[in-house]
Order: C-alpha cells, then structure tokens, then sequence
C-alpha cells in the first residue's frame, strides 16, 4: 500500500505534471480555433461574426493569429452609405489575401455588423461605423490598432499598409478589371477623331483660345479642389453618425477630407471666378454703361458670396483661424 502514492508520483512526473496537461488543453482549443477560422476563410473571404464568435475566436485566448475585424453597419434600414463603401473596398483586401501565395493563418479578416453583433458595439464602447480594429495576436488593441479611417481614407491599398504596419503581413492589392478608363479614353479619342474627320477643311476651331482657356480653368478647378487627393486616398463621400442621423459634407480636420468637400470647394472657387470675369468683361468690353454697371454688380456679389463661404470652411477646418468675411 505504501507503494501507491509513489507510484502515482512517478506517473504524475512521467505526463508532466498539471502544467503540460494544461499546457495541452491550450494546444487543442488553439488548434480547434485556427481549423474553424480556416475553414470560414476558405468559404468566405471575410468572415462574419456575432457576439458569440467575436468573444470565442477574437478575444478569449489562446490566440497566436491576428485579426482584422470591421464593424459596421450594413442594413439598409440604417441608411450608412459610407459603410457600403468600406465593405467594397474591405472585401477587395481580404480577397487579395485570401487568394495571393502568401496567405496563412497568421491574420484572419472578420466583419461584425451592427444588428448582429449590437453587444460587441456595446463592449468596445463603440458608437460609430465603419471602424476597423486589429486584434494582435499577442495583447490588447493599442492606439494604432485602430484604423485612422477618416485621415486616411477606406481604399484598399491604404488599409493594406496599415495592416502590413500593425502586423508584418504585407499584401498586394488586386483589383478586379474596371474598363471604365479606358472606354473613356475610347470615347473621347472617338469624339476627337470624328471632329477631325467632319471638319478636315476647317480646323480653325483647334485654335479657339476661349474653349482652350474653358477647359484649362475647369482643370484647374478640379485639382485646386483636391480631386487628385481623393484619388489617392480614396475618402467617404460624406460621414452620417449613426446615433444622430446627422450628416457631414466638412470634415473638421485640416488633415482630411470627404468627397463632397471637394464638390462644394469646386462650386465656391467656380463661383468667385465667375465673379472675377464678370468683373473684368464690364472693365473692357464694348456694351452699353447700364450692362456693364449690371455685370459689374453681379461680380461683386459673387466674389464676396462665394468667398465669404470659402473663407467659412476654412474656419471650420483650421480650428483658431481669428478672421472672417460675412459669415463665420
């Protein structure tokens, strides 16, 4: 009888005592967890969760795999179009990383939409959408976790640094095939082919300063706008907070932008040029006083109108600014 309790001291020490069983059960939930992800991730690039799933495979440990997860708020009852915006250009990411060479079970892509998963809004104290959070492998979120969305735009391929910045995995964005620029290029190559074609005899209209200087102001409208930096960062149109149902066309920093800022930055700087040509077609054209004193007072008012607002939205973007014209 004596013999038993040393017996069982050497098979305790032969397993490994508690700490390799524990260790053990740790190795299997892990494995568990990494063969389900896997087998989501080969159905569907990113995948959907609940609350359940969130706090199974994202937030309990053991976890040795990143996991980039957007929250957002997808049904068309909650009227957000810039999360259907986020979640095209998301799924753009996730498939580069689903079907490039490189993929692994070293970061998985995951999406938890409002009206299924309001407990996890709820847990993260969070209170907007779209967000995109990395859960690292090892750790709690930091700041940089959390995607800068409205300094740095949804574009795949800003969300694609961010991630190969939070964990290592570099990815290469692939695009599905988009003709629109080149049938663009077509047309307008078409239309300046046809022109030739139909006037050959007279192309007196190639020199027509006014339609040069026409469109070389609508390029310069269009840039001074920030149209170029929409294109490289591909920002919302506009942001609609989903508790207010309030919806902004100004961003409120000075480092971005949205979409619909540009269209209206467009439409004052069109109008104060208006003004400016009004205002110099009364000073030297050949009309009569009365329609020139007309135009005269119609450049004025535009140029002091559109400035004014002008001038608004850049106090409302560069906090501090001490001056205003009209409006502040």
């Amino acid at each position: 009888m004596a013999a038993l309790p040393v017996l069982a001291l050497v098979l305790l020490l032969a397993s490994g005592g508690p700490g390799a069983a524990g260790q053990k059960r740790k190795e299997m939930v892990l494995s568990e967890k990494v063969s389900q992800l896997m087998e989501w991730a080969s159905k569907r690039s990113v995948i959907r969760m609940n609350g359940d799933k969130f706090r199974r495979l994202v937030k309990a440990p053991p976890r040795n795999y990143s996991v980039i997860v957007m929250f957002t708020a997808l049904q068309p009852h909650r009227q957000c179009v810039v999360c259907k915006q986020a979640d095209e250009e998301y799924q753009i990411l996730a498939n580069s990383w689903r079907y490039s060479s490189a993929f692994t079970n070293k970061i998985f892509f995951a999406m938890v939409d409002f009206d299924e998963g309001s407990d996890v809004f709820q847990m993260l104290n969070m209170n907007s959408a779209p967000t995109f959070i990395n859960f690292p492998a090892k750790g709690k979120p930091k700041r940089g976790d959390t995607y800068e969305l409205q300094v740095r735009g949804f574009a795949a391929e800003q969300l694609a640094r961010w991630v190969a910045d939070r964990t290592d995995v570099n990815i290469r964005v692939i695009r599905p095939p988009n003709y629109a620029g080149p049938l663009m290029l077509g047309l307008l190559l078409a239309v300046i082919g046809g022109l030739v074609y139909l006037r050959g005899s007279n192309l007196d209209f190639l020199y027509n300063k006014t339609g040069w200087a026409f469109a070389a102001l609508c390029f310069v409208l269009a840039m001074t706008s920030g149209q170029m930096w929409n294109h490289i960062r591909g920002p919302p149109y506009a942001h609609k907070n989903p508790h207010t149902g309030q919806v902004n066309y100004i961003h409120g920093s000075s480092q971005a932008q949205f979409v619909a800022e540009t269209h209206i930055v467009l439409l004052f700087n069109g109008g104060v040029t208006l003004g400016m040509v009004l205002l110099h077609e009364a000073a030297t054209s050949d009309m009569d006083v009365g329609k020139r004193k007309i135009m005269c007072i119609a450049g004025i008012g535009l140029v002091v109108l559109f400035f004014s607002w002008l001038l608004s939205v850049f106090r409302s973007k560069y906090h501090g600014y001490p001056y205003s014209f009209l409006m502040s």
